[in-house]
């Protein structure tokens, strides 16, 4: 199932507005340069802002997402012809060779349910060519960051060109182990409509997701900080081994 964020038309034409700064990607726009990549996997790419930002400088890349509402937002923007965009999980992949996958803003977290995240991992694994690399991030649930998903500390009011004033604000609603529920809710002034998301994020201590990694046939070779989160988020670096010519 699709979050309703990210699925809802009328929610997905305005995540972009909703969350403007996007400064976490600089972060993995220079780890493409760092690499020399020149294909790229954009695993989760919702409404497209990192796969154009990679387009923009040339780049190959392929847009993944199942929420078919952002990947139509996606394809509608400016150079979105630059990027081939397909709609659902990574078992809809056709046969790549990317130099590298990713799966950026704790796409990671949302797939919740273990089976999934393995496929996902395998999905990536497949894709890469030998030698090339994933790298995602995924909260420290060590800083319980889902504390502040709160009316009080999330609430907003935003105004949307053509759209009009959209309140929006999250509320946690069930805490179960490693998984996190919360509710998203955004009300639009124009009509009055009220819409609602449930989403549940898996928060992965460090070493089960280096352990996972290590199981499907990645070397992990870093774990970095996240630049504009310091001490809030694992940068995972995993590689596909250059002997595995699978």
């Amino acid at each position: 199932m699709t979050d309703a964020c990210f699925g809802h038309s009328r929610l997905a034409a305005i995540y972009d507005p909703l969350d403007p700064d996007r400064s976490d990607l600089d972060a993995y726009v220079r780890m493409a340069e760092e690499f020399g990549a020149r294909r790229v996997l954009d695993i989760g790419c919702g409404t497209g802002v990192f796969a154009l930002l990679l387009a923009d400088r040339g780049l190959e890349v392929v847009g993944l997402d199942p929420a078919k509402a952002s990947v139509d937002v996606a394809r509608g923007k400016p150079g979105g012809d630059r990027v081939r965009w397909i709609h659902g999980d990574v078992t809809a992949l056709p046969p790549l060779r990317v130099d590298l996958a990713t799966m950026t803003a704790n796409v990671a977290q949302a797939i919740a349910a273990p089976k999934d995240w393995q496929e996902t991992l395998r999905g990536a694994y497949r894709a890469l060519r030998p030698g090339g690399r994933l790298v995602f991030e995924t909260r420290d649930p060590a800083g319980r960051a889902w504390e502040k998903w709160n009316r009080k500390d999330s609430y907003h009011v935003t105004e949307i060109p053509g759209v009009g004033a959209v309140e929006s604000w999250f509320q946690v609603t069930e805490v179960d182990g490693p998984l996190v529920t919360f509710r998203g809710t955004y009300v639009f002034a124009a009509d009055g409509q009220v819409l609602t998301s449930d989403s549940t994020l898996r928060f992965r201590e460090l070493r089960e997701i280096e352990a996972e990694l290590t199981a499907q046939g990645y070397v992990v070779d870093e774990v970095r900080d996240a630049p504009d989160r310091p001490g809030r988020e694992f940068v995972l670096l995993a590689r596909r081994p250059e002997a595995d010519r699978a």
